[in-house]
Order: structure tokens, then C-alpha cells, then sequence
């Protein structure tokens, strides 16, 4: 599994970490991560622990559910590889009935469907990209090329995947670009320039201040920015590096000042371009910013 697609999966603000076992076609999930957010605990020891813990109690039980269990080094926080326990998906629905509780009822509401719905059968799409040719015929910075990339995200879901809207809409009492007028407002943003970082960071605000789609701005808008960013500074945004609530408060702060978002992009940008793992963290990260709540 060394050639793996990495996958960070959020529930309740938590990350779990998942890695594609290409061989046999299925995710493996990093079980401290869920063991974690069953048992509310944010001490990595304490974790490691209660799972050490559990571990002898269901070896002894003769359970199954550890022979199952497979290793693999992951990525943590402090950017260094360590060996972590992973379970696939029947393994980890076995151990969330480990967890009696609320908690983990939800968790496993979440787990077992999150990849049904339109956002996550988007997510799968929004992976694709990497792999496929599909991006070369791409046109960077323009709003066909945005439309091409929600086409492509949204296709076969929305039946207005890759239309632009023919209504008004608007969020948090801010109105979006009047769709009368969109035809014209999106030419004025193509025809504006993207070769320095603060032009790039300035059209991608105009652009989110258009809104050009009833649904699927955001997540289409993040790959039309990182393209344009690759083509002109050979650069792309680390979205991990910027959390939620900042990127939130940066875009609701941007149609009228925009030094905030500038600042989280310019702190996030790297020269890993080619790097799968890059652009499969910015897809998990791109699709959490839009998580209700």
C-alpha cells in the first residue's frame, strides 16, 4: 500500500485518517482516530491506552476483531510517520459496537452513509481528478474552466451541474451576484489578470462574489484556484494548513477586505503540485469547510 490515496474523513470537527488499499479496493481507517473521538479524548496517550486496553480484553474474548486489524505508518500531526492500527469498514462497524452510546450511534449513521450521498459521491469524483487526464483540458482562470471542473464534480447528481444559475441566491444575508447580470459579471472576471499572487488571490474573490452555480461553489471554486496557481506561480494552497473557521470568517471578510484570506493562502502555499497526498488532503479539507456546523 505504499503508492496509497490518503483520505482524512471529519466527524464532529475530529479528523479520521483512511488510506486506499488499491490491491483490494477498500479503505483502511486509522482506529486511535476513532477510538479518540468515541471516547472524547484528545490525549494521544490516553487513547493509545484505552485501545491497548481494549485490544487484550477482545483478544482474550477470541474476538475477531483483532486479527483484522493491519499496520501501516500515517501521517500525524507533527508531519512525522508512525506504525497505527487500521481496521477496513466491516472492522471498524465492529468496533463501534464496542461503544454503546448516543456518540456512537451517530458516528456509525455517519460512517456507514457518509459516502451515499451527493457529497460524498462528489468527494469520490473530486478524487478522480488526480488520476485522470481530465484537468489538461482544463481552462485555467476562465469561467468555462470553472464550469468544466463543476461539471465534472457535480455531474449525473445536479441536474444544473455545470450551468450557470438562472436565479438569484444569497447566505448569511449576503446576496450574490444578480443572475441577470452574470453573463457580464463573469467575462469582467476573466478578463482579469492572474499573473502575481495578489491578482490570482483577488480574481478568486471576485469569482466567489459571483456565485455562478446554485450549488457547489465553494468546492469548485478551491480547484479553479489551485489550478490557476499551479499554471502561473507553480504553487497550490496545503488546505490543511488552514482551518475552517478562519477560512469561513476570511471569506465572509474578503468582498471588502481581503488581506485575511491573502494572508491564510500566502501561509498555506506550497511547491508540491504533483503530490497526490496534497491534492487528496485538499479535497477532504475543501469538502469539510462546507459540513453544516
Amino acid at each position: 500500500m505504499s503508492n496509497s490515496k490518503i483520505s482524512i474523513r471529519f466527524f464532529d470537527d475530529r479528523e479520521v485518517r483512511a488510506v486506499w488499499d488499491e490491491q483490494n479496493a477498500k479503505w483502511w481507517f486509522s482506529v486511535l482516530d476513532i477510538v479518540a473521538l468515541l471516547t472524547d479524548q484528545d490525549d494521544y496517550s490516553k487513547t493509545r491506552n484505552y485501545w491497548k486496553y481494549l485490544k487484550a480484553k477482545l483478544k482474550k474474548e477470541n474476538n475477531e476483531l483483532v486479527s483484522t486489524t493491519t499496520q501501516l505508518k500515517l501521517l500525524a500531526k507533527d508531519n512525522k510517520r508512525y506504525l497505527t492500527d487500521l481496521l477496513d469498514y466491516a472492522g471498524i462497524i465492529a468496533l463501534g459496537k464496542q461503544f454503546p452510546s448516543k456518540k456512537a450511534n451517530r458516528f456509525m449513521e455517519w460512517f456507514t452513509y457518509s459516502d451515499e450521498s451527493i457529497d460524498g459521491k462528489s468527494k469520490i469524483k473530486a478524487y478522480a481528478l488526480f488520476e485522470s487526464s481530465f484537468t489538461n483540458n482544463i481552462e485555467v482562470g476562465t469561467s468555462k474552466g470553472l464550469q468544466q471542473i463543476h461539471a465534472y464534480l457535480f455531474g449525473g447528481l445536479y441536474d444544473f451541474a455545470g450551468q450557470i444559475r438562472q436565479k438569484n441566491i444569497s447566505k448569511g444575508g449576503f446576496q450574490f451576484a444578480v443572475s441577470h447580470f452574470l453573463g457580464n459579471t463573469l467575462q469582467q472576471i476573466e478578463a482579469m489578470p492572474q499573473t502575481t499572487f495578489d491578482e490570482i488571490v483577488h480574481k478568486y474573490v471576485e469569482m466567489n462574489i459571483a456565485h455562478p452555480f446554485m450549488e457547489g461553489n465553494g468546492r469548485s471554486c478551491r480547484i479553479w484556484l489551485d489550478l490557476i496557481l499551479k499554471k502561473e506561480l507553480k504553487k497550490c494552497v496545503d488546505w490543511s494548513k488552514i482551518g475552517k473557521q478562519d477560512y469561513m470568517n476570511a471569506m465572509i471578510e474578503s468582498p471588502t477586505n481581503h488581506k485575511i484570506l491573502k494572508s491564510l493562502l500566502n501561509n498555506a502555499l506550497t511547491s508540491k503540485i504533483n503530490d497526490r497526498e496534497m491534492f487528496m488532503k485538499g479535497v477532504d479539507y475543501s469538502y469539510y469547510y462546507e459540513e453544516n456546523g
